[in-house]
């Protein structure tokens, strides 16, 4: 193994140890927060952005330079053997051919993991920082109800003490400063009330967080179903009327290319990074199980690739379902 695929095998290492420690069930968010706000990790987080796209620029150069060498000493071996040649020459290549596959199985295992580690990074932070304000809000909350039970064990005393003088001057100054204590205290459980408010907020805010992508699922399902419905009235409604109208045409066009509905309704700020990180995964994965069947099939590691390529452009075009998964298999 060269010293650049040596290095590639060795970040790979890297990055299943580092997933695996980041991981563990007994390290908790808050932990992790405070260790990436150590001044050392600060200043490397400076570069962090630049750092990520040079490894992934360098993975993918690797990952093709090792595709071009799988295609190589494919080629090459389906040539030999077609010529015949000696059993030591046969052997050299396939022993090149097995390295050329290796390293193509590292470089690809090491983009993906770096982009998860990424996204593993990015969602520990944020559901640290949801946590300290989350237990700030709690502390907040104690304190002021710690405020107004001695607030109102004062107020207690000072009506005690009042009862106790019996005359007219004293029940009137008595009163003026009942009023008082009675405007502080509901003030303070005012401020309680808003604080427990805040509170209470801030917990639905944790939950529907987590609830957040999947009924954004179910509602992007049922706009889908009510707009498909209002769709067939308004068509059966036009069919009647003119069943020959340029309206009709391009509803029979779309029915032949499904893209014509879906694309212009795309939410490219909401869905575009996570349509790319999950076609990039997906891709990763479908490339490298397209080259693993031609080579169990015995045929060129191009047909692979076309299998894994061109039947998910094809339904991109002409696709009716978001859910379904477009790829070869083996039968």
């Amino acid at each position: 193994m060269t010293f650049q695929w040596t290095a590639v095998a060795t970040f790979l290492y890297g990055e299943v140890v580092v997933l695996l420690v980041l991981c563990l069930p007994f390290i908790s968010p808050l932990r992790w927060q405070k260790i990436f706000m150590i001044p050392l990790w600060s200043k490397i987080a400076v570069f962090w952005n630049k750092m990520f796209l040079t490894i992934i620029v360098l993975l993918i150069i690797l990952f093709l330079d090792a595709f071009r060498e799988v295609r190589k000493y494919s080629a090459i071996q389906v040539t030999e053997k077609v010529a015949n040649v000696n059993t030591n020459a046969i052997d050299h290549i396939h022993m090149k051919l097995f390295r050329s596959q290796r390293n193509l199985y590292i470089s690809g295992f090491s983009l993906f993991l770096w982009l998860v580690l990424r996204r593993t990074i990015t969602l520990l932070t944020q559901l640290a920082k949801s946590m300290a304000s989350h237990a700030a809000l709690e502390t907040q909350v104690n304190d002021t109800t710690e405020a107004a039970k001695k607030y109102l064990a004062e107020n207690e005393r000072l009506q005690e003490a009042l009862n106790e003088r019996g005359s007219s001057g004293n029940k009137v100054s008595a009163k003026v400063t009942n009023e008082k204590l009675k405007k502080e205290v509901e003030h303070l459980r005012a401020e309680l009330q808003k604080t427990s408010n805040a509170l209470v907020k801030a917990n639905n805010e944790v939950i529907a967080i987590k609830k957040q992508s999947d009924g954004l699922k179910r509602e992007y399902d049922r706009l889908m179903r009510e707009h498909e419905r209002l769709q067939e009235s308004s068509s059966e409604a036009e069919d009647k009327k003119d069943l020959c109208s340029k309206k009709r045409a391009f509803q029979i066009t779309k029915s032949f290319l499904p893209i014509l509905e879906w694309l212009p309704g795309y939410r490219v700020k909401e869905w575009l990074v996570n349509d790319i990180i999950s076609g990039v995964s997906t891709g990763l994965v479908a490339t490298l199980q397209g080259l693993a069947y031609a080579l169990l099939a015995s045929v060129p590691v191009g047909y692979g690739l076309y299998s894994a390529f061109f039947p998910i452009l094809t339904y991109f075009f002409l696709g009716t379902s978001r859910h379904i998964s477009v790829g070869n298999c083996i039968c």
